[in-house]
């Protein structure tokens, strides 16, 4: 029998109790593909004590997940923590001591990944990190490999289930933002602090990865525009379902002539394209490559099998290969990796979902089309809720494609008009053609 690969798990959270479950019913197929048995021999937990959904007979703890590091028998550290601090420290105490790591921490690879990269190389060994993004979909390898021989053009997807799960409550109820996060708080889909995933930081960190591996670039997530759901309303939901539109969360990673786009951000997207059918924590994502034509992903985002199953993917890897055959970490050669022009939020260019909040009085459509096609911003569609009893009307158009900074000029002017009553509601509208 082949030598064992022997692991260090830190963190037996839900995602490392999943690790060891999989690793133990698929012990066998496992092996069968990796070559080698592979089995937790060492893992780090805060509360040793605690009561825990796997068979931890075998299985070294300890309280400092440095001693897992350091542990001589472990031969490949998996990464469970989370976070960029004390993550991070482990990670370099690792590379340095030449053992390859594989990890499910988005944040991690997102902000200290160039880095990292960089240390690992000299040492001769690697960080694997499929599960850092969609969870248990492998789109990691599909656009890092199963994809290399494309230049991808576009990519965008539905990356955070939390968001994917609130809009689509809000829609089918046509309840209030903060009612359906309560209940997605109480589900276990949604944090007590839910800001991580409701503001777009986590859709942020894992666009941050597919957009270094689409297009051969340095991550870059401080220069990700980013925008969460807060202020999408169950009014906006159902004009746009009027327009023959549904509201995504989406992370959007585009080439265009001055460089890329980078944005998250909730998304008009027509109803009959594949990423406005995904509903509740599922995630998708849609790739464009030159050759291939359109391709596209869908499944769990998160879960502890789900994920676990990721994870088991890169130490299968690990195992077949060694660190010094695996496909590079971005993609392209390290040499290769360049730098390229992230463009700003102004010189983004999109169609736009407007909403306005007006008196009903005489002249009032003829001003905001006046505004619009001032700035060469044609409409496409509009609808014109009549008011009840005296109260405002509502005004909800669509715009054809515009630069961002035009867009906001003309929003900036209507907002100064009289009878305009409120700040308008704005939003992006994505075709995909």
């Amino acid at each position: 029998m082949s030598e064992v690969l022997r692991l260090g798990l830190l963190g037996l959270g839900t995602v490392g109790q999943g690790v060891v479950r999989v690793l133990e019913r698929n012990a066998q197929e496992i092996e069968r593909r990796a070559g080698r048995p592979v089995r937790v021999v060492h893992a780090s937990a805060r509360d040793l004590g605690k009561a825990r959904d796997c068979n931890l007979e075998g299985i070294r703890l300890s309280a400092d997940a440095a001693d897992v590091v350091s542990d001589p028998q472990v031969d490949v550290v998996v990464e469970l923590i989370g976070g960029t601090s004390l993550a991070r420290s482990l990670v370099e105490q690792a590379i340095a001591a030449g053992k390859p790591v594989v990890t499910a921490n988005k944040a991690l690879i997102a902000e200290c990944g160039n880095e990292l990269f960089d240390r690992a190389r000299p040492q001769s060994t690697v960080i694997a990190y499929e599960a850092a993004v969609a969870g248990g979909i492998p789109i990691i390898k599909a656009v890092r490999e199963g994809l290399a021989g494309n230049r991808v053009q576009e990519l965008a997807g539905i990356i955070n289930g939390t968001c994917n799960y609130i809009l689509t409550q809000m829609r089918a109820h046509g309840v209030a933002f903060d009612a359906v996060l309560s209940e997605a708080q109480q589900l276990g889909y949604a944090e007590a602090d839910p800001s991580f995933d409701v503001d777009g930081v986590d859709a942020a960190h894992k666009l941050t990865i597919l957009a270094s591996i689409a297009f051969g670039m340095p991550l870059a997530f401080d220069r990700v525009m980013v925008e969460g759901i807060r202020q999408v309303t169950p009014q906006d939901i159902k004009l746009a379902g009027e327009f023959g539109y549904n509201i995504k969360h989406l992370g959007i990673a585009k080439r265009v002539e001055q460089g890329v786009e980078l944005r998250v951000h909730p998304t008009l997207v027509p109803e009959e394209h594949l990423l406005a059918k995904v509903d509740g924590v599922l995630n998708t994502v849609v790739v464009q490559g030159d050759a291939v034509g359109r391709t596209g992903y869908y499944g769990a985002g998160a879960g502890a099998e789900a994920t676990a199953s990721a994870v088991l993917a890169d130490v299968i890897d690990v195992a077949r290969s060694g660190p010094q055959s695996l496909v590079p970490p971005l993609a392209f050669q390290p040499e290769a990796i360049a730098e390229l022009a992230v463009l700003p939020r102004e010189d983004i260019e999109s169609a736009y979902y407007l909403r306005l909040t007006v008196a009903d009085e005489p002249g009032v459509l003829k001003a905001i089309t006046s505004i619009l096609a001032e700035r060469d911003i044609s409409i496409e569609a509009i609808l014109q809720k009549e008011p009840r009893h005296g109260a405002d009307a509502t005004v909800a158009l669509l715009t054809s494609v515009t630069r961002e900074a035009h867009f906001d000029a003309a929003v900036a002017d209507m907002q100064a008009l009289p009878f305009v009553r409120q700040a308008p509601a704005r939003l992006r509208v994505e075709h995909f053609e």
